[in-house]
């Protein structure tokens, strides 16, 4: 499938983490982040496609083709960091493309799904070529702590319902249910043995936590487990998270 060219801003002088958004998410999440980044590193921002000010494709609105979209984006090497789906777009283009990946940052990433998660898919894929974008916005809107920052889960529910239909649910196939998808446990092992950049991953879950560092590698990667905090632990933990990546 042909490139897009992706919306992206740049700050900050040299080096390059590149953080991307997650499913039904964009670029303005990592607003802060970037900002305090950028003082020392340059920090390019994209929108993935389908997504926030980037064009929106009739088909392939899946990790593949966003992890593609990024190779194509990027000049490399750089530590590529992604929250939820865009975990699992940086990780494929850490597997895809490792010439352009110096580390990988994964925050709560959508792989290894298992057990009633798995049992789940269907229906809830089902869901979301029906109503789409409004009943995407029902699981974003129940998946904040509740010290939450306020305001936060009335902007990600916003930016859901911003979201075309259509690429809400083939974004979801393309995580769990395409061929070649990697959301499920099973193919999630594969895809992270073919890993070969160091990687930390940031889970809210303590038994994905134990589950993924059962499968890291390559010398240098870590699992971290944050046990305080909703699925968008970067924005509800802002400036833990800018230390994480500055560090």
């Amino acid at each position: 499938m042909g490139r897009i060219r992706l919306f992206r801003t740049d700050l900050g002088p040299a080096d390059a983490p590149v953080p991307v958004d997650g499913w039904g998410g964009d670029g303005r999440e990592w607003s802060p982040h970037a900002e305090a980044l950028a003082g020392r590193f340059r920090v390019v921002v994209p929108d993935l496609r389908g997504h926030g000010r980037s064009p929106v494709p009739d088909e392939g609105n899946t990790p593949v083709e966003m992890a593609d979209d990024l190779a194509a984006l990027v000049d490399g090497p750089v530590t590529a960091v992604g929250h939820s789906m865009g975990g699992q777009v940086v990780n494929l283009l850490a597997v895809r493309h490792p010439a352009l990946v110096r580390s990988v940052v994964a925050l709560d990433p959508a792989h290894g799904a298992h057990g009633a998660e798995v049992d789940g898919i269907p229906a809830r894929l089902a869901a979301y070529r029906e109503r789409g974008a409004r009943e995407a916005a029902e699981f974003v809107a129940g998946a904040f702590a509740p010290d939450a920052p306020a305001g936060l889960r009335t902007a990600h529910v916003r930016t859901m319902l911003g979201t075309p239909d259509h690429v809400i649910a083939q974004a979801y196939a393309g995580m769990y249910t395409d061929p070649g998808a990697v959301g499920i446990r099973p193919h999630s092992e594969e895809c992270l043995r073919l890993r070969t950049r160091p990687a930390l991953t940031v889970w809210t879950s303590r038994k994905a936590a134990v589950w993924e560092r059962g499968t890291l590698h390559a010398p240098g990667s870590r699992v971290e487990h944050w046990s305080d905090s909703g699925h968008y632990l970067h924005e509800e933990h802002v400036d833990r998270t800018i230390r994480l990546l500055a560090d």
